[in-house]
């Protein structure tokens, strides 16, 4: 006779009603921590190469090297952080991430050569480019629908910081301890995230996927156990769901006329940040020499600017739940399209600068809500990390591309150029968002995956949405 009950663990109902506590902001610092540490890790890259050039131990060819192998590792891990994740958890798959990444950290401490250090980063990368896409698929499963929206902004905002904080740090450490202090730092601070998440949960969404029932119950009580003894309050009851019976997924079912609209959303929304972020903000420091400024006058342009790299995770942050992920990706698309075209024509120096945070708060916010949410929110959860990781793929592969086309266009067409290739992806994801109607706000994931095709939300879900306000 079959067990009715083990087809209705309704792990995402009971967790979609949980009330925001302890346990919810213990999960961020979890996740986040090993997210920042990703960002910090990318962004020290620039003060560690330029100090083993100075010392000889490095060449411009075996620094562009060690940049292009260490965004090659980022392609390659996002990949088999979605398989892994998918296949075997998202406990077990960001532990390995950071495993990897940490010893791989620590070893270059004390890379005897140059090439040594270039594998190394390698290994890194592939670390390092598992981490974000485990990060926010994982923190989403565990997030009540109503406050999805903030969250992830807030995941955004520790994200952004790591370019902050990295260059603060090898300010202080480089000069005074040397390059090898700064991958001290990124392993340590590694094992001791490692550590701490030993304890993490699995997602119970994810177990029940895959059915182990049993677990995702077991991990259930548990935290529903912890909520109710922070708020000291009784959980209010669980909406009826249509049990889904477990199910395995190949690879493929990213592809297939059901999800491939909702992939190629994916993959266009994550492209679109790395070009905005890698072929205009990482470059403004050059480009305003370029264009006669001297490198003390660059740099603090560049400084005020980059205020709106967090700017766009508190935007996020206010935005998010009210108007929506979908939404609000649309908007600032069309608002950086406008800036860009602006922006060229700015001549003063409060001109450029209000006119350019501005548009860099802009690109955040894309960046906040898109990569950290809506593309998550657009899989299901037996694929969800796959379809992360794919979409992660397309934009490291854009992220390693974008520099060379910025600069061939910079060369021949100055600001102007470079911005036009930043207008074209936001244009083309606009149109693809356009026909591609899928809205995530304030829906459950379960409610968001039911809908094949990338097909809108029809009016009963929308209907019960405004019920739950």
């Amino acid at each position: 006779m079959d067990q009715p009950q083990r087809q209705t663990v309704n792990a995402g109902a009971r967790l979609d009603r949980l009330p925001i506590s302890r346990f919810h902001w213990r999960m961020l610092i979890l996740i986040s921590s090993g997210a920042f540490l990703d960002a910090f890790d990318v962004y020290l890259a620039s003060g560690v190469m330029a100090a083993t050039l100075k010392q000889g131990f490095s060449t411009l060819q075996t620094n562009a090297l060690f940049i292009s192998l260490t965004f090659l590792g980022m392609f390659i891990g996002a990949g088999l952080a979605g398989w892994v994740g998918d296949r075997f958890g998202r406990r077990f798959s960001y532990q390995a991430n950071l495993a990897i990444f940490g010893v791989a950290s620590l070893l270059a401490c004390f890379a005897p050569n140059m090439e040594t250090l270039i594998g190394l980063r390698f290994v890194m990368g592939i670390g390092l480019g598992a981490e974000l896409v485990v990060a926010a698929g994982t923190l989403l499963e565990f997030i009540p629908p109503t406050h999805r929206g903030r969250w992830v902004a807030l995941l955004g905002f520790i994200v952004n910081s790591g370019l902050l904080v990295a260059t603060s740090v090898s300010y202080v450490v480089i000069p005074n301890f040397g390059w090898r202090a700064m991958f001290a730092i990124g392993g340590i601070g590694a094992i001791v995230i490692w550590i701490m998440r030993k304890k993490m949960p699995e997602s119970p969404r994810w177990l029940e996927s895959v059915g182990r029932h049993d677990e995702a119950e077991a991990t259930l009580a548990a935290i529903e156990a912890d909520v109710t003894a922070r708020t000291g309050e009784a959980l209010p009851p669980v909406r009826p769901t249509r049990a889904a019976a477990p199910r395995k997924t190949p690879f493929s079912a990213l592809f297939s006329r059901e999800m491939r609209g909702r992939t190629l959303l994916a993959a266009l929304t994550c492209m679109t940040a790395n070009v905005a972020v890698y072929g205009f903000v990482a470059w403004l420091p050059t480009f305003f020499v370029k264009e006669g400024l001297t490198v003390v006058q660059s740099l603090g342009f560049t400084t005020l600017m980059a205020l709106g790299a967090p700017g766009g995770a508190v935007v996020g942050f206010l935005l998010g739940d009210r108007i929506g992920r979908r939404r609000a990706l649309l908007i600032f698309s069309f608002a950086t399209i406008v800036l860009g075209v602006i922006y060229p024509q700015m001549r003063d120096a409060a001109s450029i600068t209000v006119v350019g945070f501005t548009l860099v708060t802009c690109i955040y916010t894309i960046v906040t809500l898109g990569l950290f949410g809506y593309i998550p929110e657009l899989f299901p959860t037996e694929y969800r990390l796959r379809g992360t990781g794919v979409a992660g793929m397309f934009g490291r592969a854009a992220s390693m591309s974008t520099p060379y086309l910025a600069v061939m266009l910079f060369q021949r067409f100055g600001l102007t150029g470079v911005l036009g290739m930043v207008t074209t992806v936001l244009a083309v994801l606009i149109l693809t968002m356009l026909l591609i109607k899928v809205e995530t706000n304030q829906h459950s994931l379960e409610e968001i995956s039911a809908e094949p095709g990338g097909a809108p939300l029809d009016g009963k879900l929308a209907q019960s949405t405004m019920q739950r306000r």
